[in-house]
């Protein structure tokens, strides 16, 4: 049984986050780097850099922490579609997260992008996951 990536890149980033450490280190693949990218993009993530350890690649991203009066703000990032589940969605029902305050990472057919950029393009895909900050 093959290893959910995706998956793996969420949790990690969401006990960091729990856990309010500075740095996440993820296993490099095609795929955890455009959603790393997309996450830089975005804001939720500061900076990110490629390092070799064994022969095997990995990105050292370091989290944003949002601070603001009332204490730390948490990430939260959902998986949609799983090994299990696949949910896929057309670029007009492609869900606006929280009124366009969060984002939702697909996976289409000219690669992955965030919910704005399929709804640009007038493309859909497979939903891989949400994001947002409460």
């Amino acid at each position: 049984m093959g290893r959910d990536t995706i998956a793996e890149i969420i949790t990690s980033i969401r006990n960091a986050d729990m856990d309010k450490k500075e740095t996440v280190r993820i296993t490099s693949t095609n795929i955890t780097e455009n959603i790393v990218k997309i996450l830089l993009q975005e804001g939720f993530i500061e900076n990110v850099r490629k390092h070799r350890e064994n022969n095997k690649y990995f990105l050292v991203s370091t989290l944003r922490h949002k601070r603001t009066r009332k204490g730390i703000h948490k990430t939260i990032l959902k998986r949609i579609s799983r090994p299990g589940l696949r949910i896929y969605s057309n670029y007009q029902r492609i869900p606006k997260i929280l009124g366009g305050m969060g984002i939702a990472i697909l996976s289409t057919s000219q690669g992955i992008m965030t919910d704005r950029e399929a709804r640009l393009k007038r493309i859909g895909g497979e939903m891989l996951c949400h994001i947002y900050i409460c």
